[in-house]
């Protein structure tokens, strides 16, 4: 399980340093691709497998799936850390995510997600102020909370 925030920045060649307690989560290779919200999602091989198998499902006459799988897989990437335990992320993704230098990576459960600061202290200022509403509504997905 991925959990945390950490502040981090890419250098000019778009590297990034993973925090250890991510990469040993992460393993050896594992994907990058756009997630939603303009950040980036990064899952374990096996994390990704299983994306992959859910995404099999769906539907290729739905246009919204056909839609979504084509938003999720052109962009995803396989990574490697190098012996700094960075990696270099393309300029596709740094583009979407309007990653110039400093960045947030945080655990989301199953994956890791790389925000650019700027847009990360927005959309954590605008959802801390709903918070309450939305901890309402999750409650019809039954989580006990």
């Amino acid at each position: 399980m991925f959990m945390g925030e950490f502040q981090h920045t890419i250098d000019a060649k778009g590297r990034l340093i993973v925090p250890q307690k991510f990469r040993d989560a992460l393993g050896e290779k594992f994907v990058a691709t756009r997630g939603l919200d303009n950040c980036l999602f990064v899952f374990s091989a096996e994390e990704w497998q299983l994306m992959e198998q859910k995404l099999k499902t769906l539907p290729m006459t739905s246009k919204d799936a056909r839609a979504f799988v084509r938003f999720f897989f052109s962009g995803a990437t396989e990574c490697e850390l190098d012996k700094q335990g960075r990696i270099l992320l393309p300029a596709n993704l740094r583009d979407y995510a309007k990653l110039e230098k400093d960045v947030v990576l945080l655990g989301a459960i199953n994956r890791v997600e790389i925000w650019s600061k700027e847009s990360w202290q927005e959309y954590s200022n605008n959802t801390e102020d709903a918070c309450e509403e939305i901890a309402e509504k999750m409650f019809n997905f039954d989580l006990g909370i």
